[in-house]
């Protein structure tokens, strides 16, 4: 399949809403919104996102089909990458795929990422990429309703 990613069209929005309210996706992803299904939260998340000059945000197409989303956001020093892919794409290589695209694309580093300890296909992800574990933590998982173990990946000097 051939991968690649696009600056973020309105049209994808509906396509982000459906995937982020997937119950196995959330579960996995564990550091989500307090409730994913509330519509106008999520549409003024986007806004922000694609209003910030800080925010690199980009669609993931698969064949030209929309299979998610990956970002790098945050204050500089403290940069992360954070990305979400269709769960019926998940252990096709989309995510590295589109996590390796990302990366060429923006050179800044050192760039972090975050991932709940037990999400081993995403942690896999990152190491693939080149992110190296740095620490761990314990932060509350909306989506678990629970304290969780979080890991925390650095990528760069």
């Amino acid at each position: 399949m051939d991968v690649s990613l696009r600056p973020v069209h309105d049209s994808d929005l509906p396509v982000f809403f459906r995937q982020m309210n997937d119950p196995e996706a959330l579960h996995m992803a564990a550091f989500t919104p307090e409730d994913p299904a509330d519509r106008e939260a999520f549409e003024a998340h986007w806004a922000r996102i694609r209003a910030s000059e800080q925010v690199v945000v980009r669609t993931v197409l698969g064949d030209g089909d929309v299979l998610g989303s990956a970002a790098v956001y945050g204050e500089p020093g403290e940069r992360e990458v954070t990305y979400w892919i269709d769960r019926a794409y998940w252990g096709k290589g989309i995510a590295t795929a589109a996590l390796r695209a990302l990366l060429a694309e923006v050179d800044e580093r050192p760039l972090f990422a975050r991932v709940a300890a037990d999400n081993a296909a995403s942690l896999r992800v990152l190491r693939t990429c080149g992110f190296e574990m740095s620490a761990r933590a314990t932060g509350y998982a909306p989506a678990r309703g629970a304290e969780i173990e979080e890991l925390v990946l650095t990528l760069g000097p």
